[in-house]
């Protein structure tokens, strides 16, 4: 009986432990979400009365009109004036500006001030930028308008004096070709010379003296006046020069090899103008003969005769 007793006074305390060490479980775990949102309520209390800080807010604004100021100079710098090197100076000092006022904690008033008083500057020197861009773009524009309105005078200018000189060219090209001397009705004939003196046409080479060459020239009152001197060419059949054989150069490696000359004295009236070639102590022998008329080293005519 005593046994039975003490088994359940036993019974009777571990139901106690127990009921005791559920109710303290239950005591601490209930605790532990209590202190955890105590403490998250305090850091939130805590963050909110920090950005409810004057200086706080004031920095943040600080930072928010720096960041304008330097999307403003990007734009600026986007123009390529010759102020670009400048405007990233300036640019550049809003961000070391920047950099300074985030690596600053909990600034005092007095940096606050100071932060706001270059914060000022920064941007009357933006102001003062912007409007040098403005007017360099505005002075580059009339320059650009100048140069082009230049440029179309210019090349109207070129285009009228292009066609001055293409009517100079004509005009000149007209006066070369109407300043000729146009020669023409070129001939040669042999003649032979009777007892008394009188000299007759002969087809025979054994009767032949001489060969008397002929040519007409225009009348032109534009052509160049006064003396004029032409070149006759006569060749045998051998192709041999006859007469004088002589060799003149006219420049430009061009030469020629004459049989004798003829002088005319133009006054802008058409002329008949001969030459004669007498013959040598060989004769004129059977055969054809030609005969080429030059002024200076053009070729003006030619023709031939066959004796007999």
């Amino acid at each position: 009986m005593k046994k039975q007793y003490k088994i359940e006074w036993v019974k009777a305390l571990l139901a106690v432990f127990f009921v005791f060490g559920l109710g303290a479980t239950f005591f601490i775990f209930s605790r532990e979400p209590n202190e955890v949102e105590e403490k998250t309520k305090e850091v939130i209390k805590e963050q909110k009365l920090s950005d409810s800080n004057p200086e706080s807010l004031s920095q943040k604004n600080i930072l928010d009109s720096l960041t304008t100021l330097k999307l403003a100079y990007d734009v600026a710098i986007l123009e390529k004036t010759s102020l670009s090197q400048q405007l990233e100076l300036e640019k550049k000092n809003i961000e070391n500006l920047m950099e300074i006022i985030k690596a600053s904690k909990n600034p005092s008033p007095l940096q606050i001030k100071v932060y706001r008083k270059q914060l000022s500057d920064m941007k009357i020197a933006l102001e003062s930028k912007v409007a040098e861009v403005k007017k360099l773009k505005s002075q580059n524009k009339n320059l650009l308008t100048e140069i082009e309105s230049q440029n179309v005078v210019m090349y109207q200018q070129k285009t009228e004096n292009d066609t001055l000189v293409s009517k100079q060219k004509r005009l000149e090209s007209t006066l070369k070709d109407a300043s000729k001397l146009v020669p023409g009705n070129f001939s040669v004939i042999a003649l032979r010379e009777k007892k008394s003196g009188q000299e007759l046409e002969t087809v025979k080479a054994k009767n032949t003296k001489k060969l008397k060459m002929s040519f007409s020239l225009n009348g032109n009152t534009v052509a160049k006046t006064g003396k004029r001197i032409f070149y006759i060419q006569v060749l045998d059949q051998k192709n041999k020069v006859l007469g004088e054989n002589k060799l003149i150069e006219f420049g430009n490696n061009k030469a020629l090899v004459y049989s004798f000359i003829v002088v005319v004295d133009f006054q802008g009236k058409a002329a008949n103008v001969y030459g004669v070639l007498n013959a040598d102590e060989n004769g004129f022998q059977k055969g054809t003969y030609f005969v080429n008329f030059f002024d200076k080293q053009e070729i003006m005519g030619s023709t031939s005769i066959t004796l007999e």
